[in-house]
């Protein structure tokens, strides 16, 4: 999940609306005359978490009792160490501002309890990251066997569970003393996270886990941008070679591997914010990773703030963004026309944020906004894409880059006043679970909120291009 890049593309969006939209904005295609269809039995429901977001146990915490490891899960770790230090670890210090790291959600030594929550609501795969800085954490000659054995653990229980893995390669976050050696400035950046991706491919492609190389790359390298002062385009190319490399290496360890690296969808522009990097990875991508969150409709502001300004000073929270879900229709559709037919198209990621756990001010629910985003789903299907599986972002609130603020989580954690980091299900948890069963909304389901002309919701190019007579 990122955070002021989409806030700052929103800003940019309304900035050059009319450089993109020409004519008369367009309506949504329409409905299948006998309703939207399932999705069909091998549909692959999902949930996420990340590594860091979610993990703990860093530096800045008291050390805690780690005889919680899956007792059946492989090798019992003696894990009373601390985590190592990693670049988000010094952003965090950087900014006062930002909430503290603390344990986050403490997914390290609560992993197996969360990942039977995902099972008890029909999940067919789990979501979680690898962290780069927990396998290497002193130097780049050097691997941590506990680092390993903590994700064996993991991996064996969602397996246990009956589900599919979904490893993260990189979200985002890499060991300290990577970040000493300039990070992604530093030109043997992409060796040294070659270096360690490939143990790691080494060590599960056996397990046959869905990959994703690179969390919402562009997303990623403006992070890195604003916190580290890395130079935009040197890291762009870096971080393409890096997902072509791992692409490439995957499929010597297992040829029917399925590997992406998920689009960090920005509605509006997304040809100018995704484009360039796309161009240099989509040819090694086996499936469409797409994440959705927000749509185009700008905020009242004039003149529109600028990019430079939200990244320096912050903007309105994410819960105040604007909510469409027939934008992941167009979204999914756009990439999907990309391909030849029939490339299968999976979203990794998509939720819905509220404000520190509560209402969201328009009364839009967590079961509104997935019953919504399923049917587009189920729209989109039946337009032709081959839409394959949808990941709920999150299974538990977590650390958003910063902030402990925007709550995304299926169970929600209120980590600032809740020592216990007690999981308390959210009224979707029913909503995901009934409807995981179900393999999608009814056929004759309507969404809570009626669409609007894509002109307000992704004015692009492409925007005219998805009648469908």
């Amino acid at each position: 999940m990122r955070t002021w890049t989409r806030r700052a593309a929103v800003a940019l969006a309304a900035s050059t609306a009319a450089l993109l939209v020409t004519g008369t904005a367009v309506a949504v295609p329409p409905e299948p005359a006998a309703g939207v269809p399932a999705l069909g039995p091998g549909f692959l429901w999902g949930v996420a978490a990340s590594g860091f977001q979610s993990e703990g146990h860093a530096p800045d915490n008291d050390v805690l009792d780690v005889g919680s490891l899956d007792s059946d899960s492989p090798g019992q770790a003696s894990l009373e160490n601390d985590a190592p230090d990693s670049n988000w670890l010094r952003y965090i210090e950087r900014h006062p501002e930002f909430d503290r790291y603390r344990s986050a959600i403490d997914f390290y030594h609560r992993y197996a309890a969360d990942i039977d929550l995902a099972k008890a609501l029909g999940a067919k795969v789990f979501r979680i990251g690898i962290e780069w800085a927990r396998l290497q954490p002193r130097n780049r000659e050097e691997w941590d066997a506990d680092g390993f054995r903590f994700y064996d653990a993991v991996i064996a229980k969602i397996i246990k569970s009956g589900m599919r893995p979904m490893v993260t390669l990189d979200h985002w976050v890499y060991p300290g003393w990577a970040f000493d050696r300039d990070g992604w400035d530093n030109p043997e950046m992409v060796q040294d996270w070659l270096a360690n991706m490939r143990k790691v491919v080494d060590r599960y492609a056996a397990r046959n886990p869905l990959w994703v190389t690179i969390n919402e790359p562009v997303a990623y390298i403006m992070h890195e941008v604003r916190h580290n002062g890395t130079d935009q385009h040197a890291m762009e190319d870096r971080v393409a070679e890096a997902h072509n490399a791992i692409f490439d290496y995957i499929h010597e360890k297992r040829p029917d591997a399925q590997v992406t690296s998920n689009i960090g969808y920005v509605a509006g522009i997304d040809d100018q914010v995704n484009g360039p990097l796309f161009a240099k990875i989509r040819d090694r991508l086996d499936y469409i990773g797409v994440d959705y969150y927000f749509a185009f409709e700008p905020p009242n502001s004039s003149p529109p703030a600028t990019v430079r300004s939200i990244a320096a000073v912050g903007a309105p929270g994410m819960w105040n963004l604007p909510l469409r879900t027939e934008g992941i229709y167009y979204a999914v559709k756009r990439y999907a026309d990309m391909f030849p037919p029939g490339k299968p198209v999976y979203v990794v990621e998509n939720g819905i944020p509220t404000e520190n756990g509560a209402p969201r001010a328009d009364g839009y629910t967590r079961s509104d906004h997935l019953r919504d985003t399923v049917y587009w789903l189920q729209r989109a299907k039946a337009d032709g894409v081959n839409i394959i599986g949808y990941n709920y972002w999150s299974i538990t609130d977590n650390y958003e880059w910063g902030s402990y603020n925007p709550r995304f989580g299926l169970y929600t954690v209120d980590v600032r006043e809740d020592p216990s980091l007690t999981r308390r299900p959210t009224d979707a948890v029913a909503t995901y679970t009934a409807t995981i069963a179900a393999g999608g909304v009814p056929g004759d389901y309507r969404p809570t909120r009626p669409p609007a002309d894509c002109g307000v919701v992704d004015p692009t190019p492409g925007c005219s291009d998805l009648v469908i007579p």
